[in-house]
């Protein structure tokens, strides 16, 4: 903001014009005479503006994950602004060639939240040093003695009777299986176990493993049941937000070096259903050289946002980015030029009237839990009047994409196969036909006749007919888009409307607003639709509908993250970080969670219900962690290094009773800038650093079209008080844990 004089005087009466004020002011008017002559003394230039005195980096006060300038006075936070190098926080930013002297009076946005990191950083209540609790006492009864970290590194490698509770397993008992050779060969064997599907055979598999490995059962779990892996697995880290660096850190400890298939994060209480919904959509069926097998792989744990850069029209459905959603610095200049332009109009499905609704061209309120049947309304309306991007959807493979030249392609026109009671169950196979002995899906030509099809093929375009019923060598198929159809009739739009607590006439009004700007229109549901135990399904619902307008990777539609690989891992890259591992393990087995594995392969099987479910399709299960753990299924935790479970998941506190028991889970590890809600709960706690502290990279966000990656550095001296620089461990780093020389 320019200071003028009349913005000066304005202030001092806003101030009382008290007389201190006023004797200033005329010094005041002379400085900014002498400023904007340019003429200011080196000791008269504004100390928080000078070059030397910021340095750059990356908020974390939410996931936003904002670029900051961090303004330092004698080596302490004074102020913390935008970063107006980073698209964030300006719009248009800064060009990165822009001289730092001439960038530094320029402050980009930055919320109070962002702000509020000075009182983060230097909370009074900050750990310094490392916290074990006191021998005798409960967890939970917040009774601490502080101890030296080589001795606190000591006794959770070793352990012992450390509390006065018995014998406490140590990590290095836990580091059973070592020799990465012989984990790989099991974890192979293991494979070959869950592939085959005769009992008996199966059986004849685990007899044969524990032959191979008869040197190694003593280091596995339960050696009848191989599948659960070596005892390694009982380590688990669980952690909450952290973002690559730290992530990669904890992975290289946990699964690379220790060999536990035990590292998780925290995906289901934030997106989970948005995660996995993308990854089903963007898997693809290729051939996998190691299993000599086609299969289903490579699906993308990510979602798509809407381009409000560019975009005429967005259905907010449970996103509200005025008040948050990554966030108000990032997308609400984006949505308000365009609003104050007329370049952009928003509708906004929710049942609460936010800041976001009250912005928009029209607010549908619909009722909880209804955002999957909203949806599948405005399918029908579509469908019916032929207002889907019927070129788009009709290319059956990528070179009829490239021919039209689309980013990408669907599998709309291709055939699926009904069973008896006229369900659909998987994809019609060309060898079905006899079309060809190749692996490949079929399509219906525009002649009636049935097309094998290639997704991948270089060469050959094929288009497919998309309302496709028909019967082929006996075997009744429909088309993709027309199952689509008829799930979305399941009700008339008068229904769909009663279900959804709305009128018919927005209903039509959305669809048809939604369908009047070609590719420049997206639904936007990051991240409300998915928080739902049917969230799933909502988020397929919804992506569905930008495949309908065929809006993907293109300006102003939907658009997907895309940032600098961190870890070296480009081709030609010096420093591939993933393959200069010295001992490098593949852990292998069930893991706590269950996840990526189905129960009917395993060992374990024997009926249904298992005794907690299986996610085959899922990673990252947070609210399933603990309590896994306090049921010891499938197999006991015995040491946990844990994020912050008890405030982070729904009824949280459930998980207090198991974490506050040793016989549950023997050791718990922590690493807190305070004493929190779940790290009380902790035999030791690491005193962690704040993002102000340390070094992280940050990504991007889908919506960002620019590719990015930000880059989180120590803007202060760590405030943590541990050991002298030269006696730097692998789990300090594990941890973030900076060493100082002791004050």
């Amino acid at each position: 903001m320019k200071i003028t004089r009349r913005n000066l005087i304005k202030a001092g009466a806003l101030l009382g014009g008290s007389a201190l004020l006023a004797e200033r002011i005329p010094w005041a008017l002379e400085l900014i005479q002498r400023a904007e002559a340019g003429q200011l003394q080196t000791s008269e230039i504004y100390a928080l503006a000078r070059p030397e005195n910021i340095l750059y980096s990356v908020c974390q006060q939410c996931n936003t994950q904002c670029g900051i300038k961090v303004k330092i006075l004698d080596g302490v936070i004074a102020k913390i602004d935008g970063n107006p190098y980073n698209p964030w926080t300006m719009v248009p930013h800064l060009p990165y060639q822009t001289p730092l002297a001439q960038a530094a009076p320029i402050d980009g946005a930055l919320c109070p939240k962002g702000q509020a990191g000075i009182q983060t950083t230097y909370d009074p209540y900050r750990l310094v040093k490392v916290l074990k609790r006191k021998p005798g006492t409960k967890r939970g009864e917040n009774q601490w003695v502080t101890i030296d970290f080589h001795q606190a590194i000591a006794e959770i490698v070793e352990g012992g009777d450390l509390f006065g509770e018995g014998r406490v397993p140590g990590l290095k008992e836990l580091w059973a299986l070592r020799d990465p050779k012989v984990m790989k060969a099991m974890g192979d064997a293991v494979k070959k176990i869950w592939a085959e599907k005769d009992k008996n055979q199966k059986q004849a598999l685990v007899n044969e493993f524990k032959l191979q490995f008869k040197d190694y059962l003593h280091l596995l779990i339960d050696p009848n049941h191989p599948d659960l892996g070596p005892k390694n697995n009982q380590l688990a880290f669980i952690w909450g937000r952290v973002k690559a660096g730290r992530g990669d850190l904890i992975r290289r400890f946990t699964q690379e070096s220790f060999g536990s298939v035990n590292a998780h994060g925290h995906t289901t209480v934030c997106q989970g259903s948005l995660y996995f919904a993308c990854k089903a959509m963007s898997e693809q069926y290729e051939f996998d050289p190691k299993e000599n097998k086609y299969k289903w792989a490579k699906g993308r744990k990510f979602y798509w946002q809407a381009d409000t850069e560019n975009a005429e029209f967005v259905i907010f459905v449970g996103a509200s980015p005025f008040e948050g959603n990554y966030g108000p610095t990032n997308r609400a200049p984006r949505i308000t030029e365009g609003l104050v332009s007329g370049r952009l109009k928003i509708a906004v499905v929710d049942p609460r009237l936010s800041k976001t609704a009250a912005k928009a061209w029209k607010w549908l309120p619909a009722l909880p839990v209804t955002e999957g049947a909203f949806a599948l309304a405005l399918i029908r309306w579509i469908i019916e009047n032929r207002r889907y991007d019927k070129k788009y959807l009709e290319n059956a493979n990528k070179t009829a994409a490239k021919v039209d030249k689309e980013p990408t392609w669907s599998n709309a026109t291709w055939l699926v196969k009904l069973d008896e009671k006229g369900q659909p169950r998987a994809f019609l196979r060309a060898q079905e036909l006899g079309l060809t002995e190749e692996e490949r899906f079929v399509v219906l030509g525009t002649d009636g006749q049935p097309i094998a099809v290639d997704p991948y093929d270089e060469e050959n375009p094929v288009e497919g007919v998309l309302h496709a019923d028909t019967e082929l060598n006996g075997i009744k198929v429909k088309s993709a888009f027309q199952l689509l159809y008829e799930s979305a009739s399941m009700h008339t739009l008068e229904e769909w409307a009663q279900i959804c607590g709305v009128r018919v006439r927005d209903i039509i009004e959305l669809a048809r607003e939604f369908t009047a700007h070609g590719k420049k229109a997206a639904a936007d549901v990051h991240r409300g639709v998915s928080q739902h135990t049917n969230g799933f399904y909502n988020v397929l619902a919804w992506m569905t509908l930008n495949v309908l307008i065929g809006n993907l990777d293109w300006a102003g539609g939907s658009s997907w993250a895309l940032t600098y690989d961190q870890a070296g891992g480009k081709e030609g890259q010096p420093f591939p970080i993933a393959k200069m591992h010295p001992a490098k393990l593949t852990p292998f087995g069930i893991s706590m969670i269950r996840h990526e594995v189905k129960y009917e392969e395993t060992t374990l099987f024997e009926d249904y219900p298992a005794k907690r479910p299986w996610y085959p399709f899922s990673s990252d299960i947070y609210q399933e962690e603990i309590p896994s753990a306090g049921d010891a299924y499938p197999y006991p935790i015995k040491a946990l290094f844990m994020g912050s479970p008890v405030y982070a998941n729904p009824a949280g506190h459930t998980n207090i009773e198991i974490l506050a028991d040793p016989k549950k889970i023997p050791l718990i590890v922590a690493s807190d800038i305070v004493i929190g809600e779940t790290s009380m709960y902790a035999d030791y706690i690491f005193p962690d650093l704040t993002n102000l502290e340390r070094w992280e990279f940050t990504g991007t966000h889908p919506n960002m079209t620019v590719k990015v990656q930000g880059v989180r550095q120590p803007t202060i001296a760590p405030l943590v008080r541990l050991c002298s620089p030269s006696r730097v461990t692998a789990l300090q780093l594990l941890g973030s844990l900076w060493c100082r020389t002791p004050q």
